[in-house]
């Protein structure tokens, strides 16, 4: 009765449907199990089988062994793996400054950042005596302040005089030899689109360059007490920007920046002014010789 005769011959082992060497008759011809010579294997047939896998296995297991032992002798022979790197270009070789950078670097030993105690702006040194320019409402209200030089050396300055009308001012340290005068251009040969930087510590940032062009000459604004013209520029500039100068390409000081047009929220909006140097120079002149 198939399968279910098959457990029956067993006497209920737990083995059921696996194929068993049984008893063997006296006939000596192995029988299946269940006691139907026709539907079971041969003794011989089993015993083909079990050596058929036991090769098979062997075999499987020799190539197990083969490739462990392979991968095991190259991993002892690996190098450890290298880090990764993302490819870059190679380093340029050293080469002086030109352009705007070289016209930065020139400048910028010249400037100062001010600090007044309760508020703060910029201004640059115009000649080897320990005179520095900024503008007058920079300075407003104090006789002493703190020049901070482009190294970080902190110098005590005094107000030396001031033209409130032209919203400028004269400062004086004792120690001239400290100072990198700037060069003074001419504002009067100043053209639109010409390219120019300005030069400051805006918001207390000092050392701070920006980029732009003239946008426009002899345009009248209101500068300290009364209107006076200026060189309109879009290189940003920003509240402590004031008393900062206004260089040409070839890094020479053609404007003192003073005032911007700002929008409700106090921002820059590319409109700035700076007073030509040519009217500058003359009242430095004068509040250094009185």
């Amino acid at each position: 009765m198939g399968r279910a005769s098959h457990g029956a011959a067993l006497g209920g082992s737990s083995l059921m449907g696996r194929a068993s060497p049984g008893s063997l008759p006296a006939g000596g011809s192995p029988v299946a199990a269940g006691g139907s010579s026709g539907g079971g294997l041969s003794r011989g047939r089993v015993l083909a089988a079990a050596a058929l896998v036991a090769v098979v296995a062997g075999a499987v297991a020799g190539m197990a062994g083969g490739v462990a032992g392979g991968l095991a002798g190259a991993r002892m022979g690996e190098q450890p793996a290298a880090p990764a790197a993302l490819p870059r270009v190679a380093p340029a070789p050293s080469a002086p400054l030109t352009g705007l950078s070289a016209t930065a670097a020139r400048v910028l030993p010249s400037v100062v950042s001010i600090e007044t105690g309760t508020s703060g702006g910029s201004g640059f040194v115009v000649d080897g005596q320990g005179h520095i320019l900024t503008n007058a409402h920079v300075v407003a209200g104090s006789t002493q302040v703190t020049v901070v030089l482009a190294d970080g050396t902190r110098l005590t300055a005094r107000v030396a005089g001031a033209d409130r009308g032209e919203d400028l001012a004269v400062l004086e340290v004792d120690h001239p030899g400290e100072l990198t005068p700037a060069t003074l251009g001419r504002s009067s040969e100043l053209a639109v689109g010409d390219q120019v930087l300005a030069i400051g510590s805006p918001l207390g940032l000092s050392g701070t360059v920006t980029s732009g062009i003239v946008s426009a000459l002899d345009r009248e604004v209101r500068l300290g007490d009364s209107r006076r013209t200026a060189v309109q520029t879009d290189a940003s500039i920003n509240p402590g920007n004031s008393g900062g100068p206004l260089v040409n390409a070839q890094g020479e000081v053609v404007g003192v920046n003073t005032a911007i047009a700002a929008s409700r929220g106090g921002g820059n909006i590319g409109i700035g002014f700076a007073i030509p140097i040519d009217r500058a120079a003359p009242i430095a002149e004068r509040i250094i010789r009185n």
